[in-house]
């Protein structure tokens, strides 16, 4: 799918910063600016590397500053704001910038056309730039392109007491050495440091200003009425590609991961392509894991186990489904799957109740996409200890009541995925018998069910413990009056809040309500919770609503499940209303209508992608992460609903 971004949409420096494009490289590095090259936040890089995937990232290359010289003299191309000086301001002279799975800019100044396009070549901490020069303007120009360095770990500011030392066609600092290789003239410069404004981490409480530094340039001069090409490749690999195979490799790969993903649509073809930006290696197990969003977040368990579907089975990727889902197999403890991987010698983090519940819907899925039945034989014994597990009781709280529901959390410990926590305060408390977990409890309990006669065994027991939970689930969580369920059995107000989190349970494969409740249930969140990018986390009528998501992390934090509007849940949303409407020719027109204010989002926030949260009144800019996995994965899933008759449950 191709963004094209012109005049109108950086008509000012502020405007220019509004959205971002974003590449990859499969360790977890990526290259991240503002579609006019700038660097609005601490985590944007033209080169961030990932020394150990996928977490371990360095900020090498922070930006680039770009001069055209020609007989009028010289003026940026490059776009940025700084601390007490005045801004570049090269969005002046760009004509238009595009993204079509990679980042296009043509610039036009006195005559000189100048294109610009940049790939990370796969799995490597590799970056390639190509400018392309057309000189009409009667006299000779020349371009000259800075790289301004960190060379710190991401998210982290440079000390003015680091050094930087050019050597043999390399710099190097902290420890790491960037190779540079290029068909301009590269040449050292005494060092100089610039201080960074961070615009959109400032309207967020973050921090608002960077430092940066650099001692080299790198030059080409063009003679009137010629065309040249300036090449520059930086790695951490000693043996350096050439700039134009990793631009090819880049461009066949994307169009590749587009035909494999099967789909027709154009967004479900460029979501499919969106998905590949989270599916990483990780070095600690060897095999495949998914970054739950850019440029903040690492791999969670929960996350993963959300995204995968999506990402993975939807998009035909059944390989690296099977190598995710084998990394949880290895982890799993006292029923439990990690919420965060080990990192070094560090040990997993397993404080998430949902993770393993939806590791055994994951089998299910993967199994009826693939008819792996060996996998799952492997998988059989780990699916029996996560029951066994969660009726017995495990960390966190989390054990089976008699009545046969999970209730999950204790003390400080937030275990869904409503899970903020502002040092004592717990602005969603979720303690007790949360919606979504019975809902996936139930579903998981069928699963197993249906599994056991072919892994040898009986599968009365879960059976029957499943109808039991039907039934309880049915007794506790339905509100006639108001047409919906409760969040969360627990005897207090927030048991009746109206939140998203009852729509697993009309859309998961295996559910509890009757037909006439699971409609009941879709129209109230429709009239409570449906915006066109996501589901708000609480209704607008809630005491507790907070309409915006802004200012410091505290502020920030208070609202992020109290109203604010999440695309994930969306996902599940759609699917419910399929299911409720039996799939009617006329359900999924009105999917496909209202899916088409979806795609507007693909170019706001990060072209391509789709963000974390909204504001929960009026969800009209992305906020949070501008990439988000579980986002784009949930979304997958309903475009695959539509245009494959053989869904899979």
């Amino acid at each position: 799918m191709r963004f094209i971004y012109g005049k109108q949409d950086f008509r000012s420096q502020e405007r220019g910063q509004e959205s971002c494009w974003l590449v990859t490289n499969g360790l977890g590095g990526f290259s991240s600016q503002t579609i006019t090259g700038a660097a609005a936040r601490n985590d944007h890089a033209v080169l961030m590397a990932c020394t150990q995937a996928p977490n371990h990232r360095w900020n090498l290359i922070h930006r680039l500053e770009e001069v055209l010289e020609t007989g009028n003299g010289m003026e940026h191309l490059s776009s940025q704001q700084f601390r007490g000086l005045p801004a570049e301001e090269g969005w002046k002279h760009l004509c238009s910038m595009e993204v079509d799975g990679l980042p296009h800019w043509w610039y036009q100044l006195n005559g000189v056309q100048v294109e610009k396009e940049l790939a990370l070549d796969w799995e490597r901490n590799t970056l390639a730039v190509r400018y392309r020069i057309g000189n009409e303007s009667g006299a000779d120009c020349t371009l000259t392109v800075t790289p301004w360095m960190q060379f710190v770990p991401k998210g982290k500011d440079l000390s003015a007491r680091q050094r930087f030392v050019f050597r043999e066609g390399a710099v190097e600092s902290a420890g790491l050495r960037l190779h540079i290789k290029t068909n301009g003239q590269l040449q050292e410069t005494p060092l100089c440091r610039q201080t960074l404004w961070y615009a959109y981490d400032a309207c967020d409480g973050r921090r608002a200003a960077g430092h940066t530094a650099s001692n080299v340039h790198i030059s080409i001069t063009v003679p009137a009425g010629v065309e040249k090409t300036l090449d520059m490749v930086f790695s951490l690999e000693q043996e350096l590609s050439a700039a134009g195979k990793v631009l090819q490799n880049a461009k066949k790969r994307l169009r590749a991961l587009e035909q494999q993903s099967g789909f027709r649509h154009s967004a479900a073809r460029q979501l499919a392509v969106s998905a590949d930006a989270f599916i990483t290696q990780r070095a600690s197990t060897g095999a495949k894991t998914i970054l739950a969003g850019y440029p903040f977040f690492e791999d969670w368990g929960r996350d993963t186990m959300i995204a995968l579907p999506g990402c993975t089975l939807a998009t035909g990727r059944y390989e690296d489904a099977k190598s995710i889902l084998t990394t949880f197999l290895e982890h799993e403890r006292g029923g439990l799957m990690p919420n965060l991987f080990p990192e070094g010698g560090n040990e997993p983090m397993y404080n998430t109740v949902d993770a393993a519940l939806l590791f055994i819907n994951c089998i299910w899925l993967y199994r009826s996409y693939t008819g792996d039945e060996a996998f799952v034989q492997k998988a059989w014994p780990v699916m029996k200890r996560i029951i066994e597990g969660y009726q017995k009781g495990t960390e966190f709280g989390i054990h089976m009541e008699p009545d046969g529901l999970i209730a999950a959390g204790q003390g400080l410990d937030q275990v869904t995925w409503m899970d903020v926590r502002i040092g004592d305060i717990l602005p969603t408390p979720r303690h007790g018998k949360p919606v979504e977990i019975n809902a996936y409890w139930y579903n998981a309990l069928r699963i197993m069910e249906r599994l056991a006669s072919e892994m040898g065994e009986a599968g009365q027991s879960y059976g029957e413990l499943a109808e039991k939970v039907r039934k309880s689930f049915v007794r506790q969580f339905w509100m006639e009056e108001k047409g919906c369920l409760k969040d969360l059995v627990s005897g207090t107000k927030a048991d009746e809040q109206i939140r998203c989190n009852q729509i697993w349970a009309v859309s998961m494969p295996f559910t509890m309500l009757e037909p006439r409740q699971e409609k009941q249930v879709v129209q109230t969140v429709l009239r409570h919770l449906y915006t066109p990018v996501g589901l708000r986390t609480l209704s607008p009528e809630d005491a507790e609503f907070h309409p915006t998501y802004g200012g410091p992390q505290q502020q920030r934090d208070l609202a992020y499940h109290q109203g604010t509007v999440w695309p994930f849940p969306l996902g599940a949303w759609y699917l419910a209303y399929l299911k409720v409407n039996e799939y009617s020719a006329q359900a999924k027109r009105q999917v496909k209508q209202q899916l088409a204010a979806l795609e507007p989002a693909l170019r706001e926030g990060c072209a391509g992608q789709l963000p974390e949260i909204y504001d929960g009144e009026i969800p009209t800019a992305s906020r949070g992460c501008f990439a988000q996995a579980w986002s784009v994965g949930e979304l997958l899933r309903v475009y695959e609903a539509l245009e494959r008759s053989q869904l899979k449950h």
